[in-house]
């Protein structure tokens, strides 16, 4: 989950980049004192951006793909307990191997 956050952030991140450098042509004379003088104080918002942009599509992945997993959880575990779940008991398949 955490690289699929990953890869969404990068691609949002880089189509913003894409968007800026076409609607910020007229700094292009005067990159080299942005990047002098401001360079600090731009990278620290990227990070931030990046951050916020990252933890933004991983909660939105929680809520909206995760849906009803704490249920579906509980139900295996209510199978696995009483016996139900077509899955073998750990102690059985130890004691199978060990033979």
């Amino acid at each position: 989950m955490i690289g699929n956050a990953l890869i969404i952030t990068v691609a949002i991140l880089i189509a913003l980049a894409f968007w800026l450098m076409d609607q910020l042509r007229f700094l292009i004379p005067y990159k080299h004192v942005l990047v002098d003088q401001y360079g600090d104080v731009l990278l620290l918002c990227f990070v931030v951006l990046s951050a916020n942009v990252f933890f933004a599509v991983y909660v939105a992945q929680r809520k909206f793909l995760l849906k009803d997993t704490g249920r579906k959880l509980s139900h295996l575990d209510k199978q696995t307990v009483t016996g139900e779940a077509p899955m073998p008991n750990p102690v059985d398949s130890i004691d199978k191997e060990s033979v």
